[in-house]
Order: C-alpha cells, then structure tokens, then sequence
C-alpha cells in the first residue's frame, strides 16, 4: 500500500519550534516533489511548502519563509519540515503530499497523489 505517514505534531508555546517527519510506505520519495500543507479551522487548505525531487531550492509562502525549512532524507525516504518561531497563526493540521509534477504549482493540491493523515500543531500560551 502506498502512503504518507506523517508524525510530529502537538501542542507548543509562542516561539517555539517542531519538526515535522512524512514518511513514504510502499514507494520511494526520490523522484517525487513533497509538498506541505496546512488546514486551520474554518479556513481552507494552503500550500506552504514545496521540495522537489531536483537540486531547485525549496519553495515557501511568504507568510512561513525564514521560519520553515524543508528538507529530504532520501536514505531514510522521509521528508521533513521544520517549524521555528511559531505563534498562534501558525496552528493549523499539517499535511504532506507527494507530487509527479515537481513544485510549479505546488499551492494546487490536485497536483498531488499521495497525502499524508495530517499532523496538529497547535501554538498557544
């Protein structure tokens, strides 16, 4: 069975930090493109986050750039994110997803064929 699974997700506080893992069951991530996602509630899924499979740097919405980064490990076919100076805005259910089409449209999640269960973070005081 193919499948993103996806951990590390829980409560912090104001600026704190976290790393979220996506791993892939039943295929390898290298020639794919791992996008990250987010969910709040109430509001619809964004895209945030983008890694392609090539030597292009990563790709980030300008409301997480220079707090996120993104990064693969394809020895241990897991792509992680990691999520520093985080504030309330930022709570939300975090997905991955694995696309064919690289990171141009990285934000469309119809681009993707795999998606992670989704992971919460939640900042609060």
């Amino acid at each position: 069975q193919l499948q993103l699974v996806q951990s590390g997700g829980e409560s912090v506080q104001p600026g704190g930090s976290l790393r979220l893992s996506c791993a892939a069951s039943g295929f390898t991530l290298d020639n794919w493109a791992i996008g990250w996602f987010r969910q709040a509630p109430g509001k619809e899924r964004e895209g945030i986050s983008c890694i392609s499979s090539s030597d292009e740097p990563p790709n980030y919405v300008g409301s997480v750039e220079g707090r996120f980064t993104v990064s693969r490990d394809n020895a241990n076919n897991t792509v992680f994110l990691q999520l520093n100076s985080l504030g309330p805005e930022d709570t939300a259910v975090y997905y991955c997803a694995a696309s064919r089409f690289g990171c141009t449209y990285y934000i469309i999640p119809s681009v993707y064929a795999y998606w992670g269960q989704g992971t919460q973070v939640t900042v609060s005081s």
